[in-house]
């Protein structure tokens, strides 16, 4: 478990904001949150939560998280839900909101944390809002991690009945939102800078990982490291390197893992393989949960970070990539597109030809990578560090409380809330 505290982070974001933190966290003390989302471990959701738990509890807000029961049937009609919100072209049928209803009625049963805020994470869980009247005074909010700008109705209009039932809605980017009658707050996911997957690394451990993995360090290498997930476009990253191979000498890494609640990643694993075709300079690598250094060590080695994604979130990794100094290549969706600033920190790409383009274009100028990537860090430090998270979700509590919101707001002179 994480032990770190506030200001072990103030070398970083300055003392200022440390004691601001401090301040916010002092007005909650001993206030009780419960985070719920799909799964500990794999993905964005449980990495963050690993992270944002422990150093909320430190600030002395009494914070925890679990996690939903299900079984494969279960995941794989939520993983059906989560392309379809993303607006890919699933078959939805009405059983699989039959089983998705059964189990949230079997969780329903099972929930029985009692605190004053409940966080519910994305679709997997958003039934449990039904359990709110056994909690009276709670207050209850959805967390969107994913783009729901475009998607299939059938799904939303499911999904929006139990939405609507929440205090307030928690949305990555404003276009992700939704019309809601409740309202609907922005807060950006976050990277820490201190934790084995962020923190700086000797050149010693970065070649050690290089060897472990038969990659070359005297060769410039290309990585994408991400879930193993078809629209992630790994396959395209595939394509883009062999057009840039037939002009360059670079290897490939492909790294990444599965989630529990992901039950496509196997076969998308498959495919990859197939797709790289024996080819040794490709490294194709299922890590294995809690490879944190290792992750590390890649993106610190690369000499051009890809996330060709066609659909994203928010895309932890490149915010990853960025805090090292990489430069990276995007998909231009999502909130990569508030990450990679085109030109500055990177480069925003629509196909696998333009991939292999601005990819050469980093490979033959290394000092432009490198200005990019420090471009990056700064964009990452002012942004999107687990700090400005944590002071996010303090913010979060005191306004969807009227009477914490009364006093923050007579001690800082603000006007009233409507």
């Amino acid at each position: 478990m994480n032990q770190t505290t506030i200001d072990s982070y103030r070398r970083i974001i300055g003392a200022n904001e440390v004691e601001e933190i401090k301040m916010l966290a002092s007005m909650l003390e001993g206030r009780r949150m419960h985070n719920v989302n799909a799964t500990f471990e794999g993905g964005g959701v449980a990495e963050i939560l690993t992270r944002l738990v422990p150093l909320l509890n430190s600030l002395g807000v009494r914070a925890s998280w679990d996690v939903i029961k299900g079984d494969t049937d279960f995941f794989e009609v939520t993983k059906a839900f989560h392309n379809a919100l993303h607006g890919a072209d699933v078959g939805i049928t009405d059983g699989m909101f039959r089983i998705f209803d059964r189990y949230t009625r079997m969780n329903l049963d099972l929930f029985d944390k009692e605190a004053d805020y409940y966080i519910i994470h994305d679709p997997q869980p958003v039934g449990l809002v039904r359990k709110r009247h056994e909690f009276p005074g709670s207050m209850w909010a959805w967390r969107c991690h994913i783009d729901v700008s475009s998607p299939n109705k059938k799904v939303w209009n499911f999904l929006d009945d139990e939405v609507e039932k929440y205090d307030a809605s928690i949305f990555t980017m404003p276009q992700f939102s939704r019309e809601l009658s409740i309202p609907q707050i922005l807060i950006t996911p976050s990277i820490d800078p201190l934790s084995d997957k962020n923190r700086e690394l000797d050149r010693k451990t970065i070649e050690k990982t290089l060897e472990k993995f038969d990659l070359d360090p005297g060769r410039p290498m290309i990585s994408q490291i991400s879930r193993f997930d078809r629209l992630k476009d790994p396959i395209g990253v595939i394509q883009a390197y062999k057009l840039v191979r037939k002009r360059m000498d670079c290897q490939l890494c492909l790294a990444g893992g599965g989630a529990s609640d992901d039950p496509e990643g196997q076969a998308v694993l498959r495919e990859v393989r197939e797709a790289a075709d024996g080819d040794p300079d490709i490294k194709i690598l299922e890590l294995p949960p809690f490879s944190d250094l290792d992750i590390n060590a890649l993106q610190r080695a690369s000499a051009v970070v890809l996330q060709k994604s066609l659909k994203e979130g928010f895309g932890m990794t490149v915010t990853e990539a960025l805090w090292k100094g990489r430069p990276v290549i995007g998909g231009a969706v999502g909130g990569i597109k508030a990450q990679v600033i085109n030109g500055v920190t990177g480069y925003l790409v629509h196909s696998i030809e333009g991939c292999a383009k601005r990819i050469e274009d980093l490979l033959r100028d290394p000092g432009r990578g490198d200005w990019m990537g420090a471009s990056g860090r700064e964009l990452v430090r002012s942004n999107y560090l687990l700090t400005r998270h944590v002071k996010n979700y303090l913010l979060l509590m005191i306004f969807m409380n009227k009477d914490l919101f009364r006093a923050f707001s007579e001690k800082f002179a603000l006007a009233p809330r409507k």
